[in-house]
């Protein structure tokens, strides 16, 4: 909480920023690379996450951990830019998301193999909200609880919804 009210406080802000960056830049890039696919958009709305948490940490109350909070931030934003991608393609959000797979390959920044391009094929054949709750399960190995505070749903919601991401890909990456 003392990092909290050191970026409240006017004197303390640019250092405590510099430092909230330090602590959670890695997760966050990890968190929404795994939602919008490609480094460079990743970094782009990496960039608009810390910006809205700059501009929006007087509105932090506490009710939740910060971590979570920020997560949230870098979750809506990531939404925000698959969605705003579909519209600007002039196409439904899973066919942007598929292109955006597609373009994995040539990602220079995409180190996975053939097994990590099916997964991230099958991940998109997920509805929204079951893709979010199985890459912050998978990838980001949260809790269901810290799931539950970011997504602002219940644990046992959260529960099926994995259960029913994980039959679904387990179905996905076994055809053929």
């Amino acid at each position: 909480m003392q990092l909290v009210e050191q970026l409240k406080s006017d004197t303390d802000r640019e250092q405590a920023f510099r430092e909230l960056i330090r602590l959670y830049k890695e997760r966050l890039y990890w968190h929404i690379r795994n939602i919008v696919k490609s480094h460079d958009d990743t970094d782009d709305v990496l960039q608009n996450t810390f910006i809205k948490v700059y501009k929006n940490i007087d509105n932090f109350k506490g009710e939740s951990q910060l971590f979570s909070w920020m997560y949230r931030i870098a979750t809506n934003e990531s939404i925000t830019f698959i969605n705003k991608q579909a519209k600007r393609l002039q196409t439904t959000n899973e066919e942007a998301q598929l292109l955006a797979i597609n373009n994995l390959k040539a990602d220079e920044y995409f180190e996975g193999d053939d097994i990590q391009f099916k997964l991230q094929k099958a991940i998109a054949t997920l509805p929204q909200k079951q893709q979010l709750v199985f890459n912050m399960k998978y990838f980001d190995d949260l809790k269901f609880k810290e799931i539950s505070e970011i997504l602002e749903t219940s644990e046992g919601a959260l529960k099926a919804s994995y259960h029913i991401a994980v039959k679904k890909i387990q179905g996905y990456l076994t055809k053929d």
